[in-house]
């Protein structure tokens, strides 16, 4: 059961209720559903649901494919909005393929559900992310270009793409993601992880760098060819 929040106006208000009333977090309700259509797609069949914050102006988009049933483990992905890789097919991110390979998973097994948090560039925005690309082609990383802007490296948060899941009834999910603070939001909000799997994609030249940077800076879950790991060595480090 959750709690109807709509009195409070921000995620500091939830968060004193919720530790006044010594209530676990998840049992607060801080979003709310608000508009669902048909969605067919080059994958198949899809539902299309509108989630908005009740704690902010942030607003969500769901996609669900399926039955949903609280007992079967169900694919799910958290997907961060990505322009210039979900729209324009950028290979310097492989955010694009990470969507497409879910869709196509999803349709596959005919369960499962995605929901789109509409954070672009890990919360700096477009014009920001452009700015940021800028410096990546004079050699920045995808972190240090944030660093040079005087941007943080992540501001995106997930307890509100997790709730939605809880929201759609969902208990055992199978979590299609490389992203440990994703899943670690998924599992705070009271999921059973069963799996995680982790989205198949194609390796560019363009992208290498990017992958390298999320696996060994941010520590996310991304398995590379031996030959593009690096190694430590008595001088620094090497690519092999």
């Amino acid at each position: 059961m959750f709690f109807d929040d709509t009195q409070y106006s921000s995620n500091g208000e939830v968060a004193d209720f919720q530790s006044h009333h010594l209530l676990p977090l998840f049992s607060i309700k801080s979003v709310k559903r608000v508009a669902e259509a048909k969605l067919p797609t080059e994958f198949g069949d899809f539902r299309i649901i509108g989630y908005r914050s009740l704690t902010s102006d942030e607003e969500f988009i769901v996609l669900v494919r399926g039955v949903l049933d609280a007992e079967i483990p169900t694919l799910v992905r958290i997907h961060s909005q990505c322009m210039t890789g979900d729209v324009f097919a950028s290979t310097k991110c492989d955010c694009g393929q990470q969507l497409r390979s879910a869709m196509k998973l999803i349709a596959k097994e005919d369960r499962g559900v995605i929901v789109y948090q509409q954070q672009e560039g890990r919360g700096i925005g477009i014009m920001n992310k452009i700015r940021a690309y800028a410096l990546q082609d004079k050699g920045a990383d995808t972190i240090e270009a944030n660093e040079r802007l005087g941007l943080a490296t992540d501001l995106r948060s997930y307890e509100q793409c997790a709730e939605i899941f809880r929201d759609l009834g969902l208990q055992r999910v199978r979590v299609i993601s490389n992203n440990p603070e994703k899943i670690a939001a998924i599992r705070n909000a009271g999921l059973e992880i069963v799996e995680r799997i982790s989205p198949k994609i194609k390796l560019y030249h363009s992208l290498i760098r990017y992958l390298k940077t999320k696996r060994e800076e941010m520590g996310h879950l991304i398995d590379l060819p031996e030959e593009f790991y690096e190694r430590k060595t008595s001088c620094g480090s090497e690519t092999v």
